[in-house]
């Protein structure tokens, strides 16, 4: 009985702290009330498998490994649109950080040593404009980036300074707004994908695939006579890096729940054909966990043992504590 009367007296001693807590910051606070609600977050993860098609969370890693609370320099509220590139043995990744404060994306950067364990490191690229999509590759011996700029009206490529943090204008590719552009090198041209929107951005009013193609990387670029080659909003929005899967060029998709995979059969100037891959879950919506709610990018990169490794971005419904 004694015992259990200081367990008691120990949860009523616990009670009274917590709601001294609270007190004391409503009184802080000019007596306003905190409240908890729920918000959709964008956070970002890794997979892997034996395939580009077939990704899972590998042994040894904790998805999501980068959430908004990771964000240490701006105040962060989503984290989106991974691409990631390897470099003198360590991943550079880059992602849209949707600043709380400025209301608008911008390019943050996080690195890692095994592709498991990832530290943010800082904002690379702002803008006064919406940044998402930061699609990186490496061009000339240098490094570049194409994000979704369609708030500008315009495709702008961005080239490396200094790598991985200072990032330039090299040039406009088109003046016009295509939402999730994806740049490809292939049979000696390079081809430029984006999604058309029709009216605002928002999948559900209408999309389309736009293909257009150069001779050089800044262009210009002719529009493809076969463009839009996809429209709805299953196929026509890029979601993610298009890549050579054992000389089988491969895109991906994505719709407001999960994504796609299409294999471009016929590219040239004259001519697009492609059909769809299969892919396994949980690229596929799984309607739990950390990506239950959303899927958007996944950027796959081949290993040299023959396997793949992806950052994937997912969303779901989180906690959150204000007050009003």
């Amino acid at each position: 009985m004694r015992a259990r009367g200081k367990r008691g007296a120990i949860v009523v001693l616990l009670a009274g702290c917590i709601l001294g807590i609270y007190l004391a910051k409503v009184l802080h606070r000019g007596f306003k009330v905190p409240y908890v609600q729920t918000q959709l977050v964008w956070s970002i993860g890794i997979y892997a498998g034996k395939s580009p098609f077939n990704l899972v969370s590998p042994p040894g890693v904790k998805n999501p490994v980068l959430t908004p609370k990771d964000v240490t320099d701006v105040p962060a509220s989503s984290l989106a649109d991974p691409f990631m590139v390897l470099e003198n043995g360590q991943w550079h990744l880059f992602m849209e950080v949707l600043n709380r404060q400025s209301k608008k994306g911008e390019i943050g950067l996080a690195t890692s040593k095994d592709g498991k364990t990832w530290r943010y490191q800082q904002i690379v690229l702002a803008e006064l404009f919406r940044l998402a999509f930061p699609y990186v590759f490496k061009a000339d011996g240098g490094y570049y980036m194409i994000p979704d700029t369609t708030q500008s009206y315009a495709v702008r490529l961005y080239r490396a300074v200094e790598f991985p943090g200072k990032w330039a204008l090299a040039g406009i590719l088109l003046p016009q707004a295509l939402a999730n552009p994806c740049l490809i090198q292939y049979s000696g041209k390079w081809w430029l994908f984006g999604c058309r929107m029709a009216g605002q951005q928002d999948i559900k009013m209408g999309s389309f695939l736009e293909v257009f193609f150069a001779d050089n990387l800044l262009g210009p670029y002719v529009r493809h006579p076969k463009s839009p080659v996809a429209s709805g909003p299953h196929f026509s929005r890029p979601g993610g890096r298009v890549i050579d899967f054992g000389g089988r060029l491969v895109r991906y998709a994505q719709d407001t729940r999960q994504l796609h995979a299409l294999e471009i059969t016929k590219l040239t100037p004259e001519d697009y054909e492609e059909k769809e891959i299969p892919l396994e879950p949980p690229l596929r919506d799984q309607g739990r966990g950390w990506n239950g709610k959303g899927l958007g990018t996944v950027d796959p990169h081949p290993l040299a043992d023959g396997t793949w490794i992806a950052c994937v971005d997912g969303q779901d419904r989180v906690l959150e504590f204000d007050w009003k």
